[in-house]
């Protein structure tokens, strides 16, 4: 058994105080954790409760800091694990942090997916795919949020469109434009779909010359 010789306000944190035990500076504890468990001078406790005080105080910590990051943006589980071994909180706080935010509706890798693929405009299922598994989303919840998801063809065009602006249209400029519109994610007919309606829109040779040579590329 081991006493607590002191506590006192931490100089640099008011609200943090410095536990000493048996003389010796034992662990720092938020102010509030230390009230909780009614510790005080003279009280005799077990080494191994203290410790079990300070895991309590570190799932708090966490959870606080885990509440500021998701109150900006929704993040995937994966993000939430990354950011909690950065800080450098062991696995049994990174799983209790996680049960908190799933049981407050704050993270669910379905939900984020749902939201991502509404949110972003100017690239296709490809890309949006590629970007959410970056993010650590769960395969599941990707394939679930872009089950019935359909390019908008208008929206690739507009993207034709920005991309071309400023460009003589020219076999060369819309084979660029078609890599433009792959490199976004869009598939491969979408992208083609929009270089046909281009060159009707423009009354032009190259850009039907295009679809006409990715046709070919395609066989």
């Amino acid at each position: 058994m081991a006493t607590i010789t002191q506590i006192e306000t931490q100089k640099k944190n008011t609200e943090r105080c410095s536990v000493y035990v048996d003389g010796t500076f034992y662990c720092g504890l938020k102010m509030e954790i230390a009230i909780k468990h009614h510790l005080k001078a003279g009280m005799e406790i077990e080494k191994s409760q203290l410790d079990e005080i300070q895991y309590d105080e570190e799932k708090s910590t966490a959870l606080d800091q885990a509440l500021k990051l998701v109150s900006g943006s929704m993040k995937t589980e994966k993000q939430i694990d990354d950011y909690l071994e950065r800080k450098g909180y062991r696995t049994p706080v990174c799983e209790y942090v996680k049960e908190k935010l799933r049981y407050y509706g704050l993270l669910d890798d379905f939900k984020y997916c749902e939201l991502y693929v509404g949110s972003i405009k100017g690239k296709g299922k490809r890309a949006l795919a590629e970007d959410l598994y970056k993010r650590g989303a769960k395969r599941e919840a990707i394939e679930a949020a872009l089950e019935d998801y359909t390019e908008d063809v208008d929206e690739a065009y507009s993207v034709l469109v920005r991309y071309m602006r400023g460009k003589e249209i020219t076999q060369d400029t819309t084979r660029k434009a078609f890599r433009h519109l792959m490199s976004k994610g869009f598939a491969y007919d979408t992208a083609r779909d929009c270089l046909k309606r281009l060159g009707e829109d423009l009354d032009t040779d190259a850009a039907e010359d295009t679809v006409e040579d990715a046709d070919g590329d395609s066989e």
